[in-house]
């Protein structure tokens, strides 16, 4: 098998076993990740992930590229690489709870997922953040600060839902560190000829650190010499081992594939990095500042209180669980939480739903508003509250349903819209933590009504290993 991997292009993780030797595996990888659970004596697990193995055993090595691991029920576990040399064993111990691992008493993973983002957010600052003392601090990227502080760019890679945080991620950072920010998706990012140098920061943004596209690119920043962030939430995972730095979410497993806990724990991160960085550069005043980490304390809280209307957006969501297209909009960096939004219908759903900026509705979507057409608008108070009011307008001109996601206590899209779905106020640059949430939800419950596999939506996998 080794002389036959020197032959083989391309990524693999692949397990063998010879019937005439039942007792002995052999696994091998490259470019696709393979965990190995040791269990009890002559036991092992072998995986792309280690969520199945963390219920037989929390004792993981993790596969380097170009490595074999020779399985044998007597001899134990040994590892070489394709070259015929010896590599050291590094076990590791996963931190997951098993119970995180169950459904604890809802219908679907995706459902408690959702109900456990007030926590998962509190995690995510746990340790990182005082609003009392005045000061936010992430450990896995000290040595970088003054990278971070001293680039004159930032390139976010990532995909799908990590995509859409690193779109709000660029407005966090533009407004608060004052540092240009390009977004990229990280299957394009690849396959062109990007500039990209040692002055760069690339943060890479992963659930699962294990997106195949992510790690390519990753590499392939590398190679130009730039300095290499990782955001994932996955101790121990393939990107958490091929950055320079990064921090965890620390959101705990999430199980269903269509991502909710992750997003607003790696807007969380985003947030804390955009914090940090523009407090040493002095782009952010002291009494912001200050009120910011008020603000971004108290959002678990906040979020604790939007989930309480989830039996008002379950009618919602049985007036329009028949609906064959959706439009999202939403301004600033509301525009990237319309475009999660739409994404979770789609996914869990099948219905067709777009995310605009709202704005940019009039440049063509406007053309299929009817009356048959629910369009969901992100509505709060901030800059561009009288544009978006403004763009309701031209929708109910058009014989189109809203549905507004709005600051608690508006009276003015309250009188425009079919329904509103209140959230409580806070600062405009925090709104997508506490936006998302209705979304979530409505496309849960949408997908429910509608029969659907909400934890296992067809032709989706949780970690996308491969191109």
């Amino acid at each position: 098998m080794r002389i036959a991997l020197n032959e083989v292009h391309g990524a693999y993780a692949i397990v063998v076993i010879d019937k005439s030797n039942p007792d002995r595996l052999i696994a091998a990888k490259k470019s696709s990740p393979l965990v190995i659970g040791i269990g009890e004596e002559g036991e092992f697990f072998l995986a792309s992930d280690a969520t199945p193995i963390v219920e037989y055993t929390k004792n993981v090595v993790y596969l380097e590229d170009e490595e074999i691991a020779v399985i044998d029920r007597k001899e134990g576990l040994k590892l070489k690489n394709i070259k015929n040399q010896d590599k050291r064993l590094s076990i590791q111990e996963l931190e997951m709870q098993l119970e995180a691992l169950e459904k604890g008493g809802y219908e679907h993973f995706m459902l408690k997922e959702i109900y456990e983002q007030p926590r998962s957010i509190r995690d995510c600052m746990r340790g990182r953040i005082s609003a009392t003392q005045g000061w936010v601090q992430l450990g896995g990227i000290k040595d970088f600060e003054q990278k971070l502080t001293s680039t004159k760019r930032i390139i976010m890679v990532a995909c799908g839902t990590s995509w859409h945080a690193g779109l709000v991620g660029e407005y966090l950072f533009e407004e608060l560190a004052r540092i240009p920010v390009e977004v990229e998706y990280a299957s394009e990012f690849r396959y062109r000829n990007p500039i990209v140098d040692e002055n760069d920061v690339v943060i890479a943004i992963s659930q699962s650190g294990e997106t195949a596209d992510t790690l390519a690119a990753i590499q392939l920043a590398k190679s130009k010499g730039a300095t290499i962030i990782g955001i994932c939430n996955v101790v121990g995972s393939t990107i958490a081992r091929s950055t320079d730095a990064g921090s965890y979410t620390h959101a705990g497993p999430e199980i269903g594939v269509a991502s909710t806990k992750a997003f607003t724990a790696q807007v969380t991160v985003l947030t804390l990095m955009a914090l940090m960085i523009g407090q040493k550069r002095g782009t952010i005043p002291a009494n912001r500042f200050n009120r910011l980490l008020i603000e971004l304390d108290s959002i678990p809280e906040k979020v604790e209180e939007v989930l309480k209307s989830n039996s008002q957006i379950k009618y919602i969501a049985d007036i329009y669980k028949d609906a064959r297209n959706a439009l999202y909009l939403g301004r600033g960096n509301s525009f990237p939480v319309a475009l999660e939004g739409a994404l979770k219908l789609k996914e869990i759903s099948y219905i067709h739903a777009e995310g605009y900026p709202a704005a940019e509705m009039k440049h063509g979507p406007i053309a299929l508003i009817d009356e048959e057409m629910p369009v969901f608008v992100i509505a709060t108070q901030g800059p561009s509250y009288e544009k978006v009011v403004s763009n309701i307008q031209e929708v109910k001109a058009r014989k189109g349903k809203i549905i507004a996601i709005v600051t608690k206590g508006d009276t003015v899209v309250k009188g425009l819209a079919d329904h509103i779905i209140e959230i409580p106020d806070t600062d405009d640059i925090l709104v997508p933590l506490l936006s998302v949430i209705p979304l979530q939800l409505l496309s849960y419950h949408i997908a429910v009504m509608r029969g659907c596999n909400v934890d296992q939506p067809r032709n989706l996998a949780k970690s996308v290993t491969v191109e």
